[in-house]
């Protein structure tokens, strides 16, 4: 079985609807670890598409979890201000769907969720202090790469939507369960039909500064 695995969209229609005309052919399932919503201009229509999708399993994002509590807790002034923005225009029928979506589930030999234990882990974070028991898929620091502690590999699927080393480039993974190989995979979106449609929807001009800050391929 062919599950493809990804996460941290952030409301990049663009990014969503490309990854499903590359693999929805040779994909069994798809998994969402979380972060469908906030910072880009389609929030509501992303949770729209992936709820019409009939193979599909998603999972919650502290982004998800924001919108379901009305407000985000912290101090970064960007997020701030993207989260301000997006959760106004936020449609709340839509929140009777994400409080569906689950926090873990199992995929072959690894355990799929946002992340673990809340944090960021990066390719190069001193995990020596994280318990690491069984093999992981993660998301949520928008880093795409394999890591191993003892007998156990960590997979990130970077960010779909955001990424935020190269703004253009979506990554996600696949997984056959069968031989349980890992794919770790990537394209490049058409970022600037999101930019221009931040910029028509008036987003703060601190939010559309951040994506035009950000390299490209």
């Amino acid at each position: 079985m062919i599950l493809t695995i990804f996460g941290d969209v952030h409301g990049n229609l663009i990014a969503l609807e490309e990854l499903f005309k590359a693999e929805k052919a040779q994909t069994d399932i798809f998994i969402c670890h979380g972060d469908i919503v906030n910072y880009g201009p389609w929030t509501n229509e992303c949770v729209q598409f992936l709820n019409e999708i009939p193979n599909l399993q998603i999972l919650k994002g502290n982004h998800e979890q924001y919108f379901l509590d009305g407000f985000y807790d912290g101090q970064h002034i960007v997020a701030k201000s993207f989260f301000e923005f997006c959760y106004q225009r936020f449609d709340v029928s839509l929140l009777q769907v994400i409080r569906q979506y689950g926090d873990v589930l199992e995929a072959g030999n690894y355990t799929v969720k946002h992340t673990i234990g809340n944090g960021y882990i990066f390719a190069d974070t001193d995990i020596t202090n994280i318990n690491i028991d069984r093999n992981y898929i993660i998301g949520h620091s928008h880093q795409q790469f394999e890591r191993k502690k003892n007998d156990y590999k960590i997979f990130n699927t970077g960010s779909l939507g955001q990424n935020r080393a190269f703004i253009n480039q979506s990554n996600y993974l696949t997984l056959d369960t069968d031989t349980g190989k890992v794919t770790l995979k990537s394209y490049l979106h058409d970022i600037d039909r999101v930019i221009n449609k931040m910029k028509s929807d008036k987003y703060p001009t601190i939010c559309t500064d951040y994506y035009l800050s950000k390299k490209r391929l």
